[in-house]
């Protein structure tokens, strides 16, 4: 429960404003209480938002009638506009607190359903009221001037014996109740009046009371489905109590701020499942492939569209190859993520089968205009190969990437742009070009560089611009950190630079050396696990790796030999000598292999259980070609 001083400047008529500034002002604390008082003004007394609590002293005047209801009329609607600028349950529960505290009420308790009932969901748990928020008046600067800080501090309005500070927390709302038929008859009810007294005490809790007289309302709050809470207006013994109009204002308070609640809740729901769902279509962490250092940024279009189709992606690929992709589905729905998602596993899939890049965009543009004639995306596709230093890109209508180099020159590559996938109908163009080691490679989406303020070329042009000054910054021998340079590209973006989402993904190619790369062809023969085990001796004994000569040995004959069994043209071998040690065995037969559990008996069938117990990692991989068994082993150094 929370406490905010509102301040009842503005509440007071013009004539008694008027009257105040020609007395003397007191300073005396012993007047501070009176002064509160006439700080809290009878509407009879001119037009001011007051007006909205007359009391019988107003008198049978028609004039001052007409002019209290005009006063009640305009303060519903500036109340009911400030509920309504409220986007989530705090603001709008704030903003009802804000407008009945001083100007109808002078105090305010917010109770709401715990949980809140989102949609169509019937709650299944008890019908439970939780304590949201509480308002009440305190004095103004000018009155308390000279005052102690106890008498400051003190409630200028509700008498100690009607204290509501604190109220009870929790209210578990009992069936057939006092409390849940007037919550059921949805109608605001005075605090005197017999359901009211029953049921106020079962809210508050026990030894609570409210003002005698008409000086509480009880005002359900009703949502489009059910009751969601309640409000308790409350006045104290210094001002008029409440009329029987004040009931009409107490139910125009209660619903809209209900049906505010309600539209917050669900909003709330829509954006969380927004974000679920844009967090489970983008890969929670990068993979970490040899050769190359990955880094990555996603932003939204807004808070408000959380959910776009940008998408980016990095594979593992057979011969520490990897696979980086970036994507952009047209529109920034619900939609447009699930198709997003679709096409991203999509690409997984092709990935997986290590097909060619242009190959893999024209079966993502088949896979589109299977989901819809209008399902429109654009899609870049690199396969980076550490050990060859080369990196092969296809493109489909994609803003080109930029590589940044070593010395910190910053050029936009090359690359057909071709059609959007979803087209149809198109050929896609693979183009290789050269990667050397040191270089960062930049694929982004066009919310990076295209604007309302500038067009996409305009904007790669700067985003070459501020990778070079970049780069420049760090010395011509060193690249710039790979996270620092992803914040240090948007943070190129400048007011009204965001129309759309951006998707972000830099990489660092390191790549293997050729002397940390041994390869070779084998014959599929019977002496082929022999050789083998003879070649990777002698190439761990130039690495200076002969303490794993028996078990790397070991695992090269087992894979060799099941390669040997099935393949008819030549096996290959290759190590790779990086942080880990990396064997790949690779054979033109299709059937991957599976680990099972050899009998007694049986002679074979325990190659597998032994690379699975003495290598860190192993696994195998179809091609288009055939497959790649692979193992990794830990050096000294792990």
């Amino acid at each position: 429960m929370t406490e905010h001083p509102t301040s009842h400047e503005g509440r007071q008529p013009l004539a008694a404003r008027s009257q105040e500034r020609t007395r003397p002002r007191q300073r005396d604390a012993a007047s501070a209480p009176a002064a509160a008082a006439k700080a809290i003004p009878t509407p009879a007394k001119g037009p001011g938002p007051a007006a909205a609590g007359p009391g019988p002293a107003a008198g049978p005047d028609p004039q001052a009638a007409a002019r209290r209801e005009g006063d009640r009329l305009r303060f519903v609607g500036a109340a009911t506009r400030r509920i309504a600028r409220g986007i989530d349950l705090d603001e709008i529960v704030l903003g009802l607190c804000r407008a009945s505290v001083p100007t109808f009420s002078d105090a305010i308790l917010v109770y709401l359903r715990d949980p809140l009932p989102v949609g169509d969901e019937r709650p299944v748990n008890p019908f439970v009221l939780r304590l949201r928020r509480s308002d009440r008046l305190r004095l103004s600067d000018e009155i308390t001037e000279g005052m102690s800080e106890s008498e400051r501090l003190r409630p200028a309005a509700i008498d100690p014996q009607t204290d509501l500070t604190p109220a009870a927390e929790l209210c578990e709302v009992s069936p057939g109740g006092a409390l849940a038929e007037v919550l059921r008859g949805v109608r605001p009810v005075f605090g005197d009046s017999a359901a009211a007294r029953a049921a106020l005490p079962e809210l508050l809790g026990a030894g609570r009371t409210v003002p005698s007289g008409h000086r509480a309302i009880l005002a359900p709050l009703r949502g489009r489905r059910r009751v969601i809470g309640a409000a308790v207006f409350l006045r104290g013994t210094e001002r008029p109590p409440f009329e029987a109009n004040d009931l009409l204002v107490a139910a125009q308070l209660a619903t809209h701020t209900a049906l505010g609640i309600d539209k917050a809740v669900l909003y709330g729901r829509e954006a969380y499942i927004a974000d679920e769902l844009q967090r489970t279509m983008l890969p929670d962490s990068l993979p970490q492939p040899t050769g190359v250092r990955l880094a990555s940024r996603y932003l939204p279009a807004a808070e408000t569209a959380r959910v776009g189709g940008d998408w980016y992606d990095a594979i593992p690929l057979p011969g520490s190859r990897v696979a980086l992709v970036v994507g952009d589905v047209m529109g920034h729905s619900m939609t447009s993520a699930a198709i997003m998602g679709q096409l991203r596993t999509t690409a997984q899939t092709l990935a997986g089968l290590d097909l060619p890049p242009q190959e893999v965009l024209h079966h993502l543009d088949e896979q589109a205009q299977r989901l819809g004639s209008d399902r429109m995306a654009t899609c870049l596709y690199a396969v980076y190969d550490p050990v060859a230093h080369r990196i092969t890109i296809a493109n489909a209508g994609h803003p080109p990437p930029v590589l940044l180099h070593l010395g910190g020159r910053a050029e936009v590559l090359r690359v057909p742009p071709g059609a959007p996938i979803g087209v149809g109908g198109v050929d896609f163009e693979a183009v290789e070009l050269d990667a050397p080691a040191g270089a960062t490679l930049l694929l982004y989406t066009d919310g990076l560089v295209e604007s309302r303020l500038r067009d996409v070329w305009t904007g790669i042009e700067q985003l070459r611009e501020r990778l070079a000054t970049t780069a420049r910054l760090t010395g011509p021998d060193h690249s710039p950190p790979l996270e620092a340079l992803c914040d240090d590209v948007l943070d190129m973006l400048g007011p009204g630079d965001r129309d759309d989402d951006i998707a972000l993904l830099a990489a660092r190619f390191d790549g293997i050396a050729p002397s940390d790369v041994a390869y070779w062809f084998l014959e599929p023969e019977d002496s082929a696990p022999g050789r083998a085990r003879r070649l990777a001796r002698r190439a761990l004994s130039r690495w200076g790796l002969d303490d794993m000569s028996d078990s790397v040995e070991l695992l090269v004959s087992e894979v060799v030999t099941n390669a040997v069994r099935y393949a008819e043209r030549p096996v290959t071998l290759r190590l790779l000598r990086t942080d880990i040690l990396r064997c790949e065995v690779g054979d033109d037969s299709p059937q991957l292999p599976r680990q099972r559990r050899a009998r007694d008996m049986d002679e074979g069938g325990r190659g597998l259980f032994l690379v699975n117990r003495l290598a860190r990692r192993w696994g195998a991989t179809r091609l288009s070609t055939g497959k790649v068994v692979w193992f990794e082993m830990p050096t000294r150094g792990q």
